[in-house]
């Protein structure tokens, strides 16, 4: 049977790994689909030290690709959301489907784009847009299509658990292991979108989507990153009997979904405690199938790389068998008005973590603010230190709104013995 023709834009590890993948796989992926995957064109900025492993078209100018009549499908691999988004619009307005692996852009506008694939009849498929080595969307799309989620946590950034565990494994400094982690290629030269929560506040946006039908704005996530994490934090916690990780969490409530991208306490106990280094991995609870584990590698080449080649090759089946697969990306025919809960509503115990010049009556002063906000204390813990002038030291209290919380430490940051603003972190028990 004649050859699927496809159209790959953009040569970065992820453009390379599924070059690589088709190259070396391809036999295989002709088994499996009955007829063979053919790379027809390929566009980069430049080609120079590029390792090119199939007989293909190459050009600079990404119209060339789109607007090649032998093209069946375009895999955008570019990234970001201005060309991206031009490359992904004038495909689909030629009849193209398109695979891609662009997080922003799918988080940004991912359901006007599906709407803009049903009315050229063609598919949008997204697979490797989050967790590229875990095919979490083809689970929430149709493993467990017939459940009614109510809850999803999950590690969606792996630059950030690897510096996370490094800082827990070896007790050095945020800027030392980012500094590491951006050596050995773990973080970009810029790591604000990974470090501050960016990346995996894109990634919980589209998943929320899938696992709850609304069209999420990634802007009404609360957001923050791990860059005031220190080794110390690490030592409570594990005094504590936890750790701490980047968590993403969507929760439903009768109100509507609360949604989340923070460092926060997780009992060791749990499964995700054990996700560490680079993995991503994403827990989700059913009203009627309770809890799945998804866990794997979350970026890199070869991973997303076979997120893409899959991808492509659903679309490609579809294009050979002449029907359409009206299965939304996104899970849902269409997708309802996101009605976000402000995280301040939010009860959960919390662990705050203080600097402080020592004198008499911290404590005292601490506890009239948290009683102040009708917060219950729960325990002092001060482990052993020489510097009086930066003491550390950990209040936890019992579950109290958000929003109670943040008014405390606003509260505490006007005191004259803080040294630096008060670190305010959940300890996440119902996972």
């Amino acid at each position: 049977m004649a050859s699927v023709k496809l159209g790959i834009i953009g040569l970065g590890n992820v453009g390379s790994g599924t070059l690589k993948i088709l190259a070396e796989n391809g036999a295989q992926i002709a088994d499996k689909l009955g007829f063979p995957l053919e790379v027809a064109a390929v566009c980069a900025r430049g080609f120079e030290g590029k390792t090119i492993t199939v007989a293909t078209r190459q050009s600079t100018d990404w119209r060339n690709v789109v607007n090649d009549p032998n093209v069946h499908v375009v895999a955008e691999l570019v990234g970001g959301t201005t060309v991206a988004r031009e490359i992904v619009e004038t495909a689909l307005e030629s009849g193209k489907s398109v695979v891609t692996a662009n997080k922003e852009l799918m988080a940004l506008c991912g359901p006007e784009l599906w709407e803009k694939a049903i009315q050229k009849g063609v598919n949008l498929a997204m697979e490797a847009s989050v967790a590229g080595g875990i095919p979490i969307h083809t689970v929430l799309r149709e493993g467990i299509s017939g459940d009614r989620i109510v809850a999803l946590y999950g590690i969606l950034n792996g630059t950030s658990n690897y510096i996370l565990t490094a800082i827990e494994n070896s007790g050095a400094a945020f800027d030392d292991v980012l500094a590491e982690a951006q050596r050995l290629g773990y973080a970009e030269t810029d790591p604000t979108a990974d470090v501050d929560g960016f990346d995996a506040r894109s990634k919980l946006a589209i998943l929320s989507a899938l696992a709850f039908g609304q069209k999420i704005e990634a802007k009404n996530i609360f957001t923050m990153g791990i860059r005031r994490i220190t080794p110390i934090d690490f030592e409570y916690a594990h005094t504590l009997k936890h750790t701490i990780r980047l968590v993403c969490g969507a929760r439903l409530t009768p109100e509507g979904l609360i949604l989340s991208v923070r460092p926060a306490l997780i009992p060791q106990s749990t499964i995700l405690a054990s996700v560490k280094g680079a993995y991503n991995a994403v827990w989700v609870r059913g009203k009627y199938g309770q809890d799945t584990f998804y866990y794997g590698r979350g970026a890199g080449p070869e991973p997303t790389g076979v997120a893409v080649v899959s991808d492509l090759m659903r679309v490609a089946r579809e294009i050979r068998s002449g029907s359409p697969e009206r299965v939304s990306p996104f899970a849902h025919e269409q997708l309802a008005a996101f009605r976000p809960v402000s995280v301040e509503v939010q009860r959960r115990a919390y662990y705050l973590r203080f600097r402080v010049k020592d004198q008499p009556g911290i404590i005292a002063s601490l506890a009239k603010i948290l009683a102040d906000k009708h917060i219950s204390l729960d325990a002092v813990l001060q482990l052993p230190g020489d510097n009086k002038e930066s003491l550390p030291f950990v209040i936890t209290v019992e579950p109290s709104t958000e929003k109670a919380i943040q008014d405390a430490v606003e509260a505490m940051n006007r005191l004259d013995f803080m040294v630096e603003p008060a670190l305010a972190l959940p300890m996440e028990t119902s996972l």
